[in-house]
Parts: C-alpha cells; sequence; structure tokens
C-alpha cells in the first residue's frame, strides 16, 4: 500500500477542512508531535548512507525536515523510484514522514521480502492501525500471526473450486441484472459501476443469501463509509481524532457487525446449513478446538469483502479501458466467447473459464501495467542482508509490483498491453518475482483464484453484451493520491451488441 503518497497534501488539505477549532488544534499537537519524534530520532540515531556506513542501503537525502521526500513521491510515485533504481541500484533508503523506507527493487531484492517469516519482517506494525478499525478487534493484524494464519487457512477452506462453480452462476445472474440499467448505448463511469457491481457478486458469492439479500442502498452506504476507513489520514493519524471520516468508519462497523451478527445467530439456529463462506466459518475452530465467536466472524467476513473489493474493482476498470482501446483485442476476446462457449451464448460455467485463455492473458497484462496496489510494506524487526547491504531494524521495507512489472532490464516492450507475451512459458526474463501482482511465496494472496473467477465471469458476460470504446480517444490517466492506483475520469462508451 501506497500510505505516503500524498502526506503534505494530505495535512494541507485536512486542515483546511477543519471548522471545529478543537479538530484542528488536536491535529496540529498530533502533527507537531510526530515532527519532534522525528527530529529526536536525528539527533540520537542518525541514519547516514557515508562510506564508513557502506553496509547500509544507499540512502537518498532530502533538505526537507519530517517530510522528506513525501512531496516528490507523491506527485510521481513511479517516476520517483524508476530514477532512484537507475542511480542507485535495486536497494534504496529514503524518509517520509519522519519514516525510512527501503525499497527491494527488481526480482532478486524483492526475494527478501517473499521468502521472509513474520517474525523478521513484520506486517503487523505497518497495517494493523488502518485494518482494525475497519475489520475489528481480535481478526487479521490484530492477533498475533499465527492466529491471523489459522483464520487465512479457514478462509481459504472456503475459497475452493467447490464453491467457485456455485459462484460463476451467481456473478452471472448478478451481473445480467446490474447491466440491464445501462440500457442499448451511453457513457457511464466504469470504475464506479465495477466497484458496485463487485460489493454485489462479493457479498453474494462470500457472505451468503442472508447478507446479499441486505444489501440495499443503506448498507452499500455503511460499507462505503467503512471503506472510508482505508486512507493516508487514517495511517498517519491517530484514530482517535474526531474527524468525520473516522467517525462514519467506527458508526459503520457496529451497525455492520450489528446486521452480521442477527444473520450468524440465524444461521446458527437453521437445522438445514448452506454450503458457503459463512457456513465454514461458523463450522471452524482452532487448532486447540475454540471455536470463532460471533465477532470474529463479522470481523473475517468484512475483511474478506472489503479486501479484496479495491483491487478486483481497480482491475476490472482498467481491463475495460485496454480493450476499449484496442479494438482487435476486444473481437478476438469476443470471439472467444463463442469459440469457448458455443455460437449461442449459453451460460457460463466455471469449467470453461479456464479456457477463456485470451481473455485471461488480457486480465495478466493489465495485472502487470496496473497492478492495484503499488507498494507492499514490511517492517523490519531486525537487520536483514540483501544484495551486500544491511537493512536496520526499524526501517520500513517495501517493494513495488508496478516497478517490477516494468522494469526495462526484465521486460520487452514494458509500457505496452501485449497479452500474447503470456505466450511464451515465462515472459518476465525467467526472474521469479518480475509479476508479482498478488503476492508471493508464503505472502500470496489467498483470494487470487476467486478474483481471477469474479473478474474473468464479470467481463464474459460484458463482452457478450457490449463494445466498448473510449471517448473520444481518451484513456484515463493514473490517480495516485488514493492508495489503490485508480483510472482518473473513467468513463467509457458502450453500444450493445447485436448477435
Amino acid at each position: 500500500m501506497t500510505i505516503f503518497e500524498t502526506s503534505s497534501q494530505l495535512i494541507e488539505s485536512t486542515v483546511g477542512k477543519m471548522s471545529d477549532n478543537l479538530t484542528s488544534m488536536v491535529l496540529a499537537t498530533s502533527v507537531f508531535t510526530l515532527t519532534l519524534g522525528y527530529l529526536s530520532k536525528l539527533v540520537f540515531k542518525q541514519y547516514q548512507s557515508s562510506e564508513k556506513d557502506a553496509k547500509y542501503p544507499p540512502y537518498i537525502p532530502s533538505s526537507i525536515p519530517f517530510l522528506g521526500h513525501a512531496i516528490a513521491f507523491g506527485k510521481s510515485p513511479i517516476e520517483f523510484l524508476e530514477n532512484a533504481y537507475e542511480k542507485y541500484g535495486p536497494v534504496f533508503s529514503f524518509t517520509m514522514v519522519g519514516k525510512t523506507f527501503t525499497y527491494l527493487l527488481g526480482s532478486d531484492a524483492a526475494a527478501l521480502m517473499f521468502n521472509s517469516k513474520n517474525e523478521d519482517l513484520n506486517a503487523e506494525d505497518v497495517y494493523s492501525r488502518l485494518t482494525t478499525p475497519v475489520f475489528g478487534k481480535g481478526v487479521a493484524y490484530d492477533v498475533p500471526n499465527p492466529i491471523f494464519l489459522e483464520q487465512k487457512k479457514m478462509l481459504k477452506t472456503g475459497l475452493n473450486i467447490a464453491h467457485f462453480k456455485q459462484h460463476v452462476q451467481i456473478i452471472e445472474e448478478e451481473t445480467r441484472e446490474y447491466f440491464n440499467r445501462w440500457g442499448d448505448s451511453g457513457e457511464r463511469n466504469l470504475f464506479e459501476a465495477l466497484s458496485e457491481l463487485i460489493i454485489l457478486t462479493a457479498s453474494r458469492c462470500l457472505h451468503g443469501k442472508e447478507i446479499r439479500s441486505m444489501l440495499d442502498e443503506k448498507v452499500a452506504q455503511l460499507y462505503a463509509d467503512l471503506d472510508g476507513g482505508f486512507t493516508h489520514a487514517a495511517w498517519l493519524l491517530p484514530g482517535w481524532l474526531p474527524l468525520p471520516s473516522f467517525r462514519k468508519r467506527d458508526q459503520a462497523h457496529r451497525e455492520i457487525k450489528n446486521i452480521f451478527y442477527k444473520v450468524i445467530q440465524k444461521r446458527r439456529e437453521a437445522t438445514e446449513k448452506d454450503d458457503d463462506i459463512l457456513q465454514t466459518l461458523i463450522d471452524a475452530t482452532y487448532k486447540d478446538g475454540r471455536p470463532l465467536t460471533d465477532d470474529e466472524i463479522a470481523g473475517m467476513l468484512i475483511g474478506l469483502l472489503l479486501a479484496g473489493q479495491h483491487t478486483s474493482s481497480t482491475t476490472s476498470a482498467w481491463l475495460g479501458f485496454f480493450l476499449a482501446r484496442d479494438k482487435a483485442v476486444q473481437d478476438r476476446c469476443y470471439a472467444e466467447q463463442k469459440a469457448v462457449c458455443g455460437d449461442d451464448l449459453p451460460a457460463l460455467h466455471y469449467d470453461q473459464l479456464k479456457d477463456l485463455n485470451m481473455l485471461d492473458r488480457c486480465l495478466k497484462e493489465t495485472l502487470r501495467l496496473r497492478p492495484p496496489i503499488m507498494t507492499m510494506m514490511r517492517m523490519a524487526k531486525s537487520p536483514q542482508k540483501v544484495a551486500g547491504y544491511t537493512i536496520p531494524a526499524g526501517h520500513q521495507v517495501c517493494v513495488s509490483p508496478t516497478v517490477n512489472h516494468r522494469l526495462q532490464d526484465t521486460w520487452t516492450e514494458r509500457l505496452d498491453f501485449k497479452p500474447d507475451r503470456y505466450l511464451n512459458e515465462n515472459p518476465a526474463a525467467g526472474e521469479k518475482f518480475a509479476y508479482v501482482p498478488f503476492g508471493a511465496g508464503r505472502h500470496r494472496c489467498i483470494g487470487e483464484n476467486f478474483a481471477y473467477a469474479q473478474i474473468k465471469t464479470i467481463w464474459s458476460v460484458m463482452l457478450r453484451l457490449y463494445e466498448f470504446d473510449l471517448v473520444d480517444g481518451y484513456f484515463p490517466t493514473v490517480n495516485y493520491t488514493t492508495m489503490i492506483h485508480t483510472p482518473n475520469n473513467p468513463v467509457i462508451r458502450y453500444k450493445r451488441r447485436k448477435h
């Protein structure tokens, strides 16, 4: 996650929007306290990159106290990292908002993170203040890593092929019903539409029919308010500050949990059991035999939905714009639907998704060029050795899928949308960690297979229904001010197909 990309803008805009003097004073005090802490660190333990400290990664100096390179990084993070890679090599450090970040660029350097153990490179220290207010206590990064691994295993048990076979039919039905509102032609905000659809389909598949049936406009707004907890402010500022987004987040968390509690209790009392993830969690136990509490189940359901909602909706939208820009590729994807499923385009089946090779390659190339998460981070709990350097404890250790996916010494035609590059056995010059949109190794995302099934099913239906074009040739730029890199002004033109 790119927590600090717009830290200077965040402070300025947050203070500018404050009408409550008390809140402004608290915010100013927080920033002042952080600044004092940073300056104290400089006095007692200054990080240096001179020749005598050659064992440390090269350090990019900055003349701006506390903020460091936050402004330059926030304006153009990819350019900043690529320039640093060219100048300093695959491992380098710099300061932002009082913290030192060490980036590992390229496959060899990234191996440190993807092969690491949590006690060496820790995730909770980075993400817990973001996820705990949204998911709740007792789940995800709010628990010791062994407990979190048990919880992930429970969720993974429910994300299986048997469920996916049911999900494809559900997703197709939801998608067709959603696009009935669009009519025969027009222009729409593709990202907004797919964000709504991803929530609807994910809730039905991952939460169960009871919770999906409650997903009206009011509950959708609760999800949006809860989702508003994933902001730069939530990472940078204390959670007790009375910011409007924090209050909305906390209120939404309570209300959604209350909804889930009622559904969970009703399901526990039911004589017949549905075969879904909700039931999987109700029946699950930890290694010591303890079952999950209602609060843990509710928190895991929230996490399961929101953790994937950002990435899938962003990826789905970018895929649409790449297909709209390259009409020849779009036509091949549509022809593939008929070739695999039949000329009359009957209902999709899960087993057919694996044969939609062209669509699969387009999705992979979209994830290469526009991975939704620009930076994956861990906290170094102990000194870490990589590429001849020693990363000190306390550094935020980072890998950028976006940069790894476009390094010129790894990828040919690196900035071009070329789905057929995946016809080769390994398009990334044989490098193991050159392509990591879902992470890798022990840190690989457990929702990857569901995401592929969901996105391929949605776009199969969309390709059958419509032809897509760019509006006056406009291809969206990347919005780097959000933690998930969404498209700017994502309006697309569509026209119903004549079969």
